[in-house]
């Protein structure tokens, strides 16, 4: 464990220092507010230290190794352990563990206390006061590794295990937990939470974690030993399958060896080697998928087990929904609802009816009246235009009387309604232009041909 930490500015002050080392007046009321000020200091800069080295206890012998300064160690950091005590702030560390189930002595938790098996439930500090190599617990930072390792735990690849031997939690949680007792107080911890439970099996501690969305850990039953047994065997075999698989290798790459060099007899020897080391391997391969197998059903076990429990909670949750409702109870709803609508029709038709009645005669009329106008109007429809005039424009006279017997020429406008397009409409009055400009260009050499004449 790292002893290199960061101290405050006000190490280099001796003044402040010496003030800050000195030991404490025997009463507070003397000078309460020199005496807050050296606890709050002190109190606060132990939590900094064990933050930074990332531990959760401490004892009064490595604080003054840390703190010393100068050749001289703070005289009053005993008082300042015991006031964290009054407080709750820390907790010495055999309490800490005596607190939880009693199913952690049987585990074995005690050897990595001071003094195991002598668990002291007397008041937390006597007179005798604080020893060099009593170890505490800080309350505070002990939470947030118990909060760390069960994060570790569910997002790593082994959170599908319903057990870990203590040896693969160490090796899962090492960069979390520094040490085994900083593991180990964290396991407590998770503990006291319900979210973790610790056995003994054929002299192997194994760890329970519970799983996300649970209140708390279930214990360790038959069922969990098995699967933990089987995937233990699965390990076992697969580290055995792989060295057995180099070993082939390797008599393989000897015998190629030994045939270069034209020993015969020697590279059969570590053919026939290899042949037994991969007869063997397959015969290791074979159990491990036999143990895969199983453990793939128990796990399939399980899905269908979550399956069926939700199968009941949503019959029974159907069965509640309808436990009012039956079929002729339906058939009744729809009768009534089928009569209201009857009903709500019949009060409209009875609102609306007085007018209705009172114009089926006027209505009539009007309808037969506008039959007989479509009727008319088809029948004096025109289905062509007008006929063209035969009879022979009249001679060229004056210029004054060439409007007049142009409009004598065009035929007359017929009086009755008749079906033209607009297009026709167009046409018509192109021709009219056209030969409106003929005439124009015959009065303009009508009196040249004259003069001629007159000549």
């Amino acid at each position: 464990m790292s002893t290199e930490v960061t101290l405050p500015p006000e190490w280099e002050d001796d003044e402040r220092m010496n003030f800050l080392f000195s030991d404490f007046k025997e009463n507070r009321d003397v000078n309460s507010k020199d005496w807050d000020s050296k606890i709050d200091f002190w109190t606060s800069l132990i939590l900094k230290i064990c933050r930074s080295r990332g531990t959760v206890c401490f004892n009064l012998q490595e604080l003054n190794k840390i703190f010393q300064r100068k050749g001289f160690v703070p005289l009053g950091l005993g008082t300042v352990i015991q006031c964290m005590a009054r407080c709750g702030k820390i907790q010495r560390e055999s309490e800490f563990a005596a607190n939880v189930d009693c199913g952690w002595v049987s585990w074995g938790f005690g050897l990595l206390l001071v003094k195991p098996l002598k668990w002291t439930f007397s008041t937390l500090l006597g007179s005798s006061g604080v020893t060099l190599d009593e170890s505490f617990v800080v309350i505070e930072l002990v939470k947030e590794k118990a909060a760390e390792l069960l994060d570790v735990y569910w997002s790593s690849p082994v959170a599908n295990c319903s057990l870990l031997s203590f040896q693969e939690l160490q090796t899962l949680s090492s960069h979390v937990c520094i040490d085994e007792s900083t593991l180990c107080m964290a396991l407590l911890q998770l503990q006291r939470e319900k979210q973790v439970t610790v056995s003994l099996h054929e002299g192997e501690k194994i760890v329970k974690f519970s799983q996300p969305g649970q209140d708390r850990v279930s214990s360790v039953n038959d069922v969990d030993l098995g699967i933990y047994q089987l995937q233990r065997s699965e390990r076992l075999l697969e580290v055995r399958v792989k060295a057995l698989g180099l070993e082939a290798e390797k008599c393989k790459e000897e015998a190629r060896v030994l045939l270069r060099e034209g020993k015969k007899s020697q590279a059969l020897r570590y053919l026939r080697s290899r042949k037994r080391v991969e007869r063997k391997a397959d015969g290791l391969n074979a159990q491990l998928e036999n143990v895969k197998g199983i453990l793939d059903r128990i796990a399939n076990s399980e899905t269908d087990k979550l399956v069926i429990q939700a199968y009941q909670a949503g019959v029974s949750a159907l069965r509640l929904s309808l436990k009012d409702g039956t079929v002729e109870g339906a058939e009744s709803l729809v009768d009534q609802i089928q009569e209201l609508c009857d009903t709500q029709d019949e009060v409209n038709q009875t609102l609306a009816g007085g007018a209705l009645n009172s114009t089926d005669a006027d209505t009539d009329e009007l309808e037969d009246e506008l039959r007989s106008l479509l009727e008319n109007s088809t029948l004096d429809r025109p289905s062509t235009l007008p006929e063209v005039p035969s009879h022979p424009l009249s001679p060229v006279r004056e210029s004054g009387s060439l409007c007049d017997d142009l409009l004598c020429a065009l035929p007359l406008v017929p009086q009755s309604h008749f079906n033209i397009t607009d297009e026709e409409l167009d046409k018509e009055l192109s021709r009219l232009t056209l030969a409106d400009t003929c005439l124009q260009q015959k009065d303009r050499t009508s009196p040249v041909k004259r003069a001629e004449s007159a000549q």
